[in-house]
């Protein structure tokens, strides 16, 4: 962790786990114990950091406190805003979880159980124990994990379109940049759709991704020919341009409004909901205009 400060500490387990970090040549565990004279390699990583983090704000500090969605001894659930990232780095000083471990001495050593995007508003479950993350983290792999999202796309959604299932191929930009499309040499990539309710040259529209890759409900509905609302990333200009009263709505209409997981510990189910995040409230007040 010394080697690689400013990487979540999810991330140095995805590392292990893959076989990247070796002990004297050989694939290692999270939890295996170094001896006196081994040799680690540490691949080279471009998401560390030696910058520390930024300060957290009152009013962010105030947000995250009456955002909590549920606590226990292990977990924490945050209804996280749009626009802040869940982790520092490329130029992030200050991100979700960094956030949260300036405020409470007891939160100092929690880590992400999964990502949302920075545009991203919603449910984001937060593990306080290495062993609550790395049982959630098995959730998360074997889809366990319930996630249900609710977004404003451009247009009139069909009917037909109920699900999407199609492969994902992430490419890296030499700026840091991620950037998915669907490709056949992609990742399988499922998601289902339903309609909540059809606007004046909108659709608010609720995805359930089955799979968990990066973009994927955002690419999903690009391909279907729908994107989401504020995605200056994959909503093309003459699709924004079709649609002038939603030109205000700058940021991504995308918010994960639901989640379902049981506790590490007892393997109860908790089942959580968010208030709907400001950029989609924004977003429609517009259309209603």
């Amino acid at each position: 962790m010394r080697e690689l400060k400013g990487v979540p500490r999810s991330r140095v387990y995805r590392l292990i786990r893959k076989g990247e970090v070796r002990i004297n040549k050989k694939r290692c565990k999270p939890e295996t114990k170094l001896i006196l004279g081994d040799i680690v390699r540490i691949p080279p990583y471009s998401g560390a950091s030696t910058k520390e983090p930024g300060k957290i704000t009152p009013a962010l500090k105030d947000y995250l406190l009456e955002n909590i969605l549920f606590e226990d001894d292990e977990v924490l659930v945050i209804n996280k805003p749009s626009g802040l990232s869940v982790h520092g780095g490329s130029g992030i000083k200050l991100g979700l979880i960094e956030a949260l471990r300036q405020i409470k001495p007891e939160w100092a050593q929690i880590e992400l159980a999964h990502r949302i995007d920075r545009e991203t508003s919603g449910c984001l479950i937060v593990a306080k124990t290495v062993i609550a993350l790395r049982a959630l983290h098995l959730d998360f792999k074997e889809r366990r994990v319930g996630k249900t999202y609710q977004a404003l796309v451009y247009g009139r959604w069909p009917e037909e379109i109920i699900r999407i299932q199609a492969k994902l191929l992430r490419k890296q930009l030499d700026s840091g940049e991620r950037l998915v499309k669907v490709d056949e040499e992609g990742k399988e990539a499922d998601t289902t759709f339903r309609i909540l309710k059809k606007l004046h040259g909108a659709t608010l529209i609720e995805a359930k991704p089955a799979t968990g890759r990066t973009h994927q409900i955002r690419v999903h509905c690009q391909h279907a020919g729908y994107p989401i609302v504020g995605d200056d990333r994959y909503a093309q200009r003459k699709v924004k341009d079709q649609y002038p009263q939603l030109s205000k709505a700058k940021a991504l209409c995308l918010h994960a409004a639901r989640i379902e997981f049981q506790l590490p510990k007892s393997g109860e189910t908790v089942v959580l909901t968010a208030d709907i995040g400001l950029n989609l409230q924004v977003a429609l007040g517009l259309i209603e205009e």
